[in-house]
């Protein structure tokens, strides 16, 4: 939703810059306060690799998609994390993929396309504004936001478990702002943007990366990445909510299909329908 005000008026560039740099202020105070500020001493070049996967690529990624999709859609099609964890996990931790698993992806995908088929054109000779309401690429740029998730949750427990939640947070943000600082130069928005958006970036970068950051590195660490990525399993019904209640998004037929039939997909890839059979 945050994302829906602020990137038209600032650009996805800018605005995935300040969103990670106000939640690296934030998160460099909490590690003064915490007296964590030695904690990332000899892991630098690892931080740099998760906050290119886990933060700058997917924030502008997800920036750019939001420009077209609607929050509602966004939040479903990053849901797919876990399903893009789970395909990373078997090729590079050699997790095992059942059956089932190999089944949910095939019916995640069908379901992320009924999601955005009313939304995706193809022709020779596209208009303008055919193009600007053009769902494909977007899409396409928030299921790769959503690949870089599930290869940074797996790269996480790989080599950084052994790290503070609050200190590889603040990494992490640290790294990505400096990374996205210099290209963001290119981009400055012509005029000021509004209050509506100034806000919306704060929240999102104290709130939605600050503190939501710690708490996921946290469930990394303890629970694994698998599990710890199934929270994007939330995110779909408070996304179209906030996009319904306060930015008037219409909640179609076709959304609540495709997204139901996505996170189905989803959860029988990670064997979350699998274990709750057994329980």
């Amino acid at each position: 939703m945050f994302m829906r005000v602020g990137a038209p008026e600032f650009g996805p560039i800018v605005f995935a810059t300040l969103r990670t740099g106000i939640a690296a202020i934030f998160l460099i105070v909490c590690l003064v306060l915490f007296k964590q500020t030695k904690a990332l001493k000899g892991y630098w070049l690892k931080i740099f690799v998760v906050g290119a996967l886990n933060t700058a690529l997917p924030f502008a990624l997800f920036s750019f998609a939001t420009l077209t999709l609607t929050a509602g859609t966004a939040s479903v099609l990053n849901a797919t994390a876990p399903m893009f964890g789970a395909i990373v996990a078997y090729f590079w931790l050699k997790d095992k993929l059942t059956p089932s698993a190999a089944v949910g992806l095939i019916i995640g995908f069908i379901g992320v396309y009924l999601l955005v088929s009313d939304n995706i054109h193809f022709s020779t000779t596209p208009t303008t504004q055919a193009l600007e309401n053009n769902a494909l690429l977007p899409t396409l740029a928030a299921m790769l936001a959503a690949l870089c998730y599930g290869i940074s949750a797996n790269y996480t427990k790989k080599y950084l478990s052994a790290i503070k939640p609050l200190a590889l947070a603040a990494g992490s943000q640290i790294a990505a702002t400096t990374m996205l600082v210099p290209l963001s130069l290119f981009f400055i928005p012509e005029t000021l943007p509004s209050a509506n958006a100034i806000g919306a970036v704060i929240l999102i970068g104290v709130i939605c990366t600050g503190l939501a950051y710690i708490l996921f590195f946290r469930l990394i660490a303890q629970l694994g990445p698998a599990k710890a990525i199934s929270v994007t399993y939330l995110i779909p019904a408070f996304g179209i909510f906030w996009g319904a209640l306060f930015l008037g998004e219409t909640i179609s037929l076709m959304m609540l299909i495709g997204g139901s039939v996505t996170l189905i997909g989803v959860a029988l890839t990670t064997g979350l329908l699998r274990r709750r059979k057994v329980i």
